[in-house]
């Protein structure tokens, strides 16, 4: 009788520390995430601008990863864009509202956003698992940020083909397309 007490408490807390442990999903965003941290695309989870069409494809519905990148000894206008037919678009300003929700758009709504047209009908040029994901760009003084559903990259019901040995060079050349656009940007301001 003693046996089977001690077997059912060893097993209520194998049990208990089994449930402590991340899902499958959440390890591999939490790779994702900390490969971005070390390739300095300072990643983010943040609440959806209401600009950007997020959970459901409603404008500044649910969170979204925000990945941006600093460039030092750069001066880029705050210009935002959309993703349409896998090029990137100059988001229209009519979608904004007096919804403060998100950091980003109390930060942004002060300033005037520009119409600049420098990647208008430029194509993402990402790697196929990331592209499907990504939403829009946002330019402003001295660094480049994309908004992208980093989540659905780790998803094995969105993304089948996720490889975890294909992360670091997905997110580089992610990477090398925000410094080319920036750069972009700031040849035609």
């Amino acid at each position: 009788m003693g046996m089977w007490i001690a077997i059912a408490i060893v097993l209520f807390v194998l049990g208990s520390m089994m449930a402590l442990k991340p899902s499958g999903i959440d390890q591999r965003l939490d790779k994702l995430r900390m490969t971005a941290r070390r390739l300095q695309l300072n990643p983010k989870l943040v609440t959806c601008p209401d600009w950007v069409k997020g959970r459901d494809n409603e404008y500044g519905r649910g969170m979204i990863g925000q990945y941006g990148l600093v460039l030092d000894n750069v001066k880029l206008p705050l210009t935002r864009y959309q993703v349409l037919d896998g090029q990137w678009r100059p988001a229209s300003n009519a979608s904004s509202s007096d919804n403060n929700s998100s950091d980003n758009n109390s930060l942004n709504n002060s300033l005037p956003v520009q119409a600049n047209f420098s990647l208008d009908k430029e194509p993402l040029a990402l790697p196929a698992s990331i592209e499907p994901f990504v939403k829009a760009l946002l330019v402003k003084s001295n660094s480049i940020v994309i908004y992208w559903e980093d989540i659905a990259y780790v998803r094995p019901a969105t993304n089948p083909a996720y490889q975890q040995q294909t992360i670091e060079s997905d997110l580089l050349i992610m990477k090398e397309n925000l410094e080319k656009w920036a750069l972009q940007m700031q040849k035609s301001a």
